[in-house]
């Protein structure tokens, strides 16, 4: 049996087996808890690199999983890719562990900066299905016109904001406004704390009108996350569709993801202090 065979064989005993702490079974566990019913998972592993270490194989790889979730008469695939570092011995996996993705350092909210510019003084007409087409074309890949950060959820959200039609503006001052120019960029483009600040403060091109439910978000809207409940908002989601409750299911990037709930209840990040905002864009 090869490596990836049994990798593939190491999932399948630990889902069945529901592990405690696999992030697959923890994702099955919070389906239930919310009513629904993953009714079937698809795994896919590509291995990234090999090493030696005495007598243990190292692999490191990139898994996708894919779950088939039914929730009343609602059913639909979500989909998150991790990467894994597994050692082996003798053929058989003595170790696993899921690498943690990068965090973003604290980046104090930004003053918006606003001007006088009658082009922007008035509503841009955000085409939401455009937004959601590039989230969907890229929630696992990286548009080679936009460079790849390793900690990429905001930079990944404004792509799709601005593939809605979002108007930049600011530019070169990286403190000003959201912009991107491909050799430069504002914070705002790129740091989650700066994009959450700037879409509450700003009153010209884009900008997003905070409301207290997420069930008042549609596709193409913006959830903005502190998970630690520090006032430093660290992560970005965007809204691709809503469950049979309503409820937003979510895209994003870092560890890139398709279909998500948007509470991020089982997520490694996720704390009980955790300060949610939810922003609808172009309104």
């Amino acid at each position: 049996m090869g490596k990836g065979e049994k990798l593939a064989e190491y999932w399948m005993q630990e889902v069945e087996g529901k592990k405690a702490g696999n992030w697959l079974v923890s994702r099955i566990a919070s389906h239930e808890k919310d009513g629904a019913k993953v009714a079937q998972i698809r795994g896919e592993g590509t291995i990234l690199s090999e090493e030696h270490d005495g007598e243990e194989d190292i692999i490191t790889y990139r898994l996708c999983a894919t779950f088939l979730v039914h929730k009343q008469h609602a059913t639909y695939h979500e989909e998150e890719v991790h990467t894994h570092v597994a050692r082996l011995r003798e053929g058989q996996i003595i170790q696993d562990e899921r690498v943690e993705e990068a965090v973003q350092p604290h980046v104090p909210g930004l003053v918006v900066y606003e001007t006088n510019d009658e082009d922007f003084d008035r509503q841009f007409n955000y085409d939401r299905r455009a937004a959601v087409q590039y989230a969907e074309r890229w929630w696992n890949d990286y548009n080679p016109a936009y460079k790849k950060f390793e900690v990429d959820c905001t930079n990944y959200v404004s792509q799709c904001l601005r593939a809605g039609g979002a108007p930049m503006r600011g530019e070169p001052d990286r403190n000003s406004g959201w912009w991107y120019n491909g050799e430069s960029w504002s914070y705002s483009f790129t740091v989650a704390n700066a994009l959450r600040w700037y879409l509450s403060g700003s009153t010209q091109g884009l900008r997003g009108r905070e409301v207290a439910d997420a069930r008042l978000l549609r596709p193409g809207d913006v959830i903005c996350y502190d998970f630690e409940g520090d006032g430093n908002f660290n992560h970005n989601t965007i809204v691709v569709a809503r469950n049979a409750q309503g409820e937003p299911l979510v895209n994003a990037h870092t560890a890139n993801s398709r279909m998500r709930h948007w509470a991020y209840r089982d997520s490694p990040a996720f704390t009980e202090n955790v300060v949610y905002k939810f922003f609808q864009i172009g309104v």
